[in-house]
């Protein structure tokens, strides 16, 4: 929100008080002056008026886990662990996921409660890869990395997959790079081939890489300089 409207939507300013206030030097966010009235605001950003507090701001969260196949990518469910359940923080219900996994699909979750930050991380628009380490039943055959470039129709949608780059590693082995999050895409673009995805494993993110130390089920906060990478 626009730093004048956060002025103007508390009782005590009119938005000529707002604009007055904001000339005269008398607002901070964050520590520092704010002249301009387009600055923004956030939940996360402490505002104060001659050092009164208008609004706290509380810290913003960010979080790599090595999700584990067999947890659901929710905050709550009735019957299965959620990837939440592995994380002990406080106040775990202000926590969102970034880009959810299938139940069995394993690797990089990022959990946050910026949700500005995680809609660039996962809007299409931005057009960020996502990287996949896939295991086949079948053997992967050099034919099937022009299909992948070509994209699928997906009949249920109505529309044709973004050209996505397929790595064949081994035999049965695959690095796939996706820019779209579609209802078990990989799987359905695999089955094309009728060919059974058997293990599918989220590497990458944008520039965010899962760290190689965490073992399933671990996390860690990203640090400042991963966060400004998105």
């Amino acid at each position: 929100m626009r730093l004048d409207r956060f002025l103007s939507n508390l009782p005590r300013f009119s938005r000529k008080d707002a604009r007055l206030a904001l000339i005269a030097g008398r607002v901070k966010v964050d520590g520092l002056t704010v002249r301009d009235p387009h600055h923004e605001v956030r939940e996360f950003s402490c505002v104060l008026f001659d050092d009164e507090a208008l609004q706290a701001g509380k810290p913003s969260r960010y979080y790599m886990l090595h999700k584990p196949p067999g947890c659901v990518s929710a905050t709550v469910d009735p019957q299965h662990p959620t990837v939440l359940d592995l994380l002990d923080e406080p106040d775990k219900h202000e926590l969102h996921i970034a880009g959810r996994l299938d139940f069995n699909t394993s690797g990089l979750m990022l959990i946050t409660n910026d949700g500005q930050w995680s809609r660039r991380l996962t809007q299409p628009a931005t057009k960020l890869p996502k990287v996949y380490l896939v295991e086949t039943e079948q053997p992967i055959g050099e034919h099937y990395v022009q299909k992948f470039a070509d994209g699928f129709y997906f009949a249920f949608e109505d529309l044709t997959t973004q050209p996505a780059q397929l790595v064949v590693l081994d035999a049965h082995h695959a690095r796939l790079s996706i820019v779209e999050g579609r209802y078990h895409q990989v799987k359905r673009m695999f089955g094309y081939f009728d060919n059974k995805v058997l293990n599918l494993h989220r590497e990458r993110m944008g520039p965010l890489v899962l760290d190689s130390t965490l073992e399933p089920g671990q996390y860690r906060p990203l640090d400042a300089a991963e966060i400004l990478m998105i």
